[in-house]
């Protein structure tokens, strides 16, 4: 029982550890260096109105920054100086996060729909797969058509060939082939994309 103990510690401890580590790393990713953080020896400074103060001693800056009562920001760490600047970092902070969330917002993911079908695919299945294809195309989406060859049907793979051909003919008004069937293992592939509005 003892050793059950000792053993649940430690990895209690590495976990904490872990969780500790990845929170600074985070933290660090996300917050620039303020204030007595700053510990280069000179900067270029630009103050709260945006005007250019020139470069100065860090010190000098920072002074500045207390005189206003406002905080000395790193702006650009990698510029040589370094360019710092004077503002109000809980009011940049937030106005920094909206912008991220807009940003996420106008991100549109790419998503690939599959449609599967046999080389034996009767008319009816393959209006039914054309009806999905059609839905899937006008949402954005890319769609990947594969046809599974089971057994002795790798034999006829000009034939399956011929079934998708055939399939980005149907929809050609709106999509084109972005990949040409291509054989995968025991499948024969092809990707249409939505043609794009001119």
């Amino acid at each position: 029982m003892n050793n059950v103990r000792k053993y649940f510690c430690r990895w209690s401890v590495s976990t904490c550890n872990f969780y500790i580590w990845r929170y600074i790393t985070i933290s660090k990713d996300v917050q620039h260096e303020i204030n007595n953080e700053i510990r280069d020896r000179e900067i270029r400074v630009i103050d709260e109105a945006g005007e250019m103060l020139g470069v100065m001693n860090t010190k000098d800056a920072l002074q500045l920054a207390e005189e206003k009562n406002l905080d000395l920001v790193k702006v650009s760490p990698n510029a040589k100086p370094p360019v710092c600047k004077i503002l109000d970092y809980g009011k940049f902070r937030y106005e920094e996060i909206q912008r991220l969330k807009e940003a996420k917002k106008n991100q549109k993911a790419v998503v690939i729909k599959e449609i599967r079908m046999s080389v034996r695919v009767e008319e009816h299945d393959i209006n039914v797969k054309l009806k999905n294809c059609i839905k899937f195309l006008e949402q954005g989406n890319r769609v990947k058509v594969a046809i599974r060859f089971r057994g002795r049907e790798m034999a006829y793979t000009e034939q399956g060939k011929g079934v998708l051909l055939d399939f980005a003919v149907r929809v050609a008004d709106i999509a084109v082939v972005e990949k040409q069937p291509k054989i995968e293992g025991r499948n024969m592939v092809m990707y249409l994309a939505p043609k794009k509005d001119k």
